[in-house]
């Protein structure tokens, strides 16, 4: 069976973005060689991505102008979209969930091949972790605050997790493995 992994990258007090710049520029600063070197390896550890609509909507307009092999690698990976709004085609060898969200889930985790990965976390998350279908989450914490959110696990309600695994880079920043511990 492919396990589902979550990675997100937040700042210290549990941000994980903005609408503005400002966010991401703070973070990049903290992209050692070493985060960049774990990045790359989750990034070539799946075969398919999982998507909700803000994320392929950022992804699909940044990920297909950009070259190299980490921009060959997404840009030719699958990705399953869960979305209420958009409609298909869709573009960048993306394919819309269509009916119910979990059940589609549950049988992508039952297809032969590599683990799936979605980046961020929100309301997709929430729906996986839920239906305990999350195998795994990885959060990417970045030594600095930034004082705004979206937060992580905003609105998401209770969630225990058991640590898997830490890693220390020599940006300061540190990675946390975790596996939720919910009802499978």
């Amino acid at each position: 069976m492919r396990k589902i992994i979550v990675e997100v990258e937040v700042s210290v007090d549990g941000a994980m973005g903005s609408e503005s710049m400002d966010f991401w520029e703070q973070l990049f600063q903290f992209h050692s060689n070493d985060v960049l070197e774990y990045l790359n390896d989750l990034l070539f550890m799946p075969d398919a991505l999982l998507m909700g609509q803000k994320t392929y909507a950022a992804f699909a307009e940044i990920w297909p102008t950009r070259q190299g092999k980490d921009a060959d690698r997404i840009n030719s990976m699958p990705k399953y979209i869960a979305s209420r709004t958009l409609r298909e085609p869709l573009t960048w060898n993306a394919r819309l969930i269509k009916g119910d969200v979990v059940e589609e889930i549950r049988k992508l985790k039952q297809e032969p091949g590599k683990s799936l990965l979605q980046y961020g976390v929100g309301e997709l998350t929430h729906t996986m972790l839920k239906a305990g279908l999350v195998d795994e989450v990885r959060i990417l914490v970045y030594p600095f605050t930034f004082g705004e959110g979206p937060y992580i696990f905003e609105h998401m309600g209770v969630n225990t997790l058991k640590l898997l695994e830490t890693k220390t880079f020599n940006s300061g920043t540190v990675a946390l493995h975790y596996q939720p511990e919910s009802e499978r």
